[in-house]
């Protein structure tokens, strides 16, 4: 017995030196922001460092760190339910930032860089959280937060005209940002039309619970649907008017996604967010005074960072990090027909600010 204790001492001794010597690098992957929450139980095969969670939508692996944040949580046993916060890491693995014993209350980022404003009348279903605003292109549902200002001391009243500026929030809902009275000097930016192409605001928000799904892109993809091809095999998902691709919009063969997905009505897998690997972008200068415009088809090369375009002049090659509006599309693929104009950046390359589907 007194060898055994000895031998499973010596063990963990050389564990800890082994760890102590081993490179930051390789401890842990640099990850991302929080990119969802998603709910599960612990499988029996789960490790020290590698949590297996079950969910209906299938196994998700997803590593722990040595800085992952644990809320009310002693053990991970078998079987227990676990709320986990998942980061991308530059490994390809999800990993997690945080572990809750109960749902968490999200904390919400709000899109406030590119806000609009959108004129209507406020709903009898209103609530002091959720306002449902009557607008020319159908009913809009937006958020009130603590932080929304209501401009002038302005009541807010059932079937009265309203200006409201929003903004996305990470929770895929519209926030209010502000709210004033139609005569007031706040300019109409948007308004909401049918939810077609990459308009700002989506037809409905995403309220289901969503779960997140990593692989790369299929060769059958389509603008509507997505063939992903992971561990588990291939997966479709609909890609529809609630996507937001804002982070991953280049769907070429080959390109490594992850996305957070939830089951529709129609039985379906829906993705509610797409994130793509994109390079951070450095400090360019781009001459946006002197625009040129160019249309062609979009190369199976293309990739988050640089789109290949294909001109009847040749093959273009368009920096993709100053895009501040899509029109017509959701997503891109290959094949598909753009109308983009660019400007030519400090770093010799041409830059795409707008993007059209044609």
């Amino acid at each position: 017995m007194k060898k055994l204790m000895s031998v499973k001492l010596w063990l963990t001794i050389c564990f800890v030196l082994g760890m102590m010597m081993m490179p930051n690098n390789q401890l842990k992957a640099e990850a991302a922001d929080i990119i969802a929450t998603v709910h599960g139980t612990v499988s029996s095969k789960t490790t020290n460092d590698l949590l297996y969670l079950s969910t209906p939508e299938g196994m998700m692996n997803i590593k722990l760190d040595s800085n992952t944040e644990v809320t009310g949580i002693k053990l991970l046993l078998p079987n227990s339910s676990v709320y986990v916060a998942v980061t991308y890491g530059n490994d390809g693995y999800l990993h997690a930032a945080k572990l809750y014993k109960e749902e968490p209350k999200q904390a919400v980022t709000i899109d406030t860089a590119h806000p609009v404003t959108v004129s209507g009348t406020i709903s009898s279903k209103s609530t002091d959280e959720m306002l449902y605003f009557n607008t020319s292109g159908g009913e809009m549902h937006i958020k009130l937060d603590d932080t929304t200002k209501i401009n002038g001391g302005v009541i807010i009243l059932v079937n009265k005209t309203y200006n409201i500026t929003c903004a996305r929030g990470s929770d895929a809902q519209m926030h209010a940002i502000s709210i004033d009275y139609p005569n007031s000097n706040t300019a109409i930016t948007s308004n909401i039309t049918s939810s077609t192409g990459n308009s700002p605001m989506p037809a409905a928000a995403v309220t289901a619970q969503t779960t997140v799904v990593t692989g790369t892109v299929g060769n059958n993809t389509t603008e509507n649907m997505l063939y992903l091809a992971t561990s588990g095999g291939e997966m479709n998902i609909v890609i529809d008017a609630n996507t937001d691709s804002r982070f991953g919009m280049i769907l070429t063969p080959g390109r490594s996604l992850t996305l957070s997905v939830y089951r529709g009505s129609d039985a379906y897998m829906h993705a509610a967010m797409i994130v793509g690997t994109k390079t951070a972008s450095s400090a360019v200068q781009v001459d946006t005074a002197a625009p040129m415009t160019v249309t062609g088809t979009v190369s199976s090369k293309s990739t988050e960072d640089i789109m290949y375009l294909n001109t009847p002049q040749g093959e273009m090659l368009l920096k993709l990090d100053a895009v501040y509006n899509v029109s017509n599309c959701k997503v891109l693929i290959s094949g598909k027909q753009v109308t983009v104009t660019c400007a030519r950046g400090s770093d010799a390359y041409l830059h795409a600010l707008t993007i059209k589907g044609n």
